[in-house]
């Protein structure tokens, strides 16, 4: 794979060194439809089973939003639904539908058949483009998927709109640790992950860009710095696993 080309003005997702966010868009779509058979089993592996227990995590952290039957909850980037099985777990019987949007038509294909009987409502659409007016959420979750949009700071931007006034964005994304663990973080990620995940779902293309979109996506103080300019208050980062992944939050004013 080609090197990842900075873009300091834009920063996104710029697989094989893509240099439009066109044909970024299109390339990351290429991927995850094409990894999308063996997509939940690679995630639990590679994992070591925590993707669960995060997904959990975060969403006990809007609890009190997602106890209120008629809050209006949006899991962006939703993959093959787990993010949004777990806010839905939090929700009462009776409440709205969680809605999960993802622009990979595959990845979706399998929510619906993983999910069939979930109060959920699964949407193929863009991220950056979101089809819902103004105000239309009280909470919008992003599990893993965020890092792979092509403009951050405009994804950030779009979230901000669609949310409510006091909404709150949770974004639940991986994180590149510092010191010995992320020494060892690093071989894992960038050697070991791309030769298993490459075997098991015959691309190694899509997990080579996986860590090299791990390592294009901010730090967490400049993410938060991204979200304050964005419009968000009351923003915070919550490390998980010694910082490899962790919960971006913050409330529009």
């Amino acid at each position: 794979m080609n090197p990842v080309i900075e873009d300091s003005v834009n920063p996104g997702a710029r697989p094989a060194g893509e240099a439009s966010e066109a044909a970024a868009a299109a390339h990351v779509r290429e991927i995850f439809n094409s990894i999308a058979p063996r997509y939940d089993l690679l995630n639990h592996l590679l994992s070591m089973g925590l993707d669960r227990r995060w997904w959990s995590r975060a969403a006990r952290s809007f609890r009190d939003v997602l106890t209120q039957p008629q809050a209006r909850v949006l899991d962006l980037c939703c993959g093959t639904g787990d993010m949004t099985a777990a806010l839905l777990a939090q929700r009462p019987a009776s409440a709205e539908p969680v809605t999960g949007l993802d622009f990979s038509a595959q990845m979706l294909d399998r929510a619906r058949v993983k999910y069939s009987t979930a109060n959920a409502l699964w949407v193929e659409g863009d991220a950056m483009h979101l089809p819902y007016a103004d105000g239309s959420f009280d909470l919008v979750t992003a599990a893993f998927g965020f890092r792979n949009l092509t403009n951050y700071a405009e994804g950030l931007r779009e979230i901000y709109r669609v949310l409510a006034p006091g909404g709150r964005i949770g974004i639940l994304e991986c994180n590149q640790p510092d010191g010995l663990s992320g020494f060892a973080y690093s071989i894992y990620f960038h050697q070991v992950l791309p030769l298993l995940g490459g075997w098991i779902s015959g691309d190694r293309t899509a997990y080579t860009y996986l860590p090299t979109s791990v390592a294009r996506f901010p730090r967490p103080p400049q993410m938060l710095q991204m979200m304050a300019e964005a419009g968000f208050v009351d923003r915070a980062w919550d490390g998980y696993l010694l910082r490899a992944a962790g919960l971006y939050r913050g409330v529009k004013a």
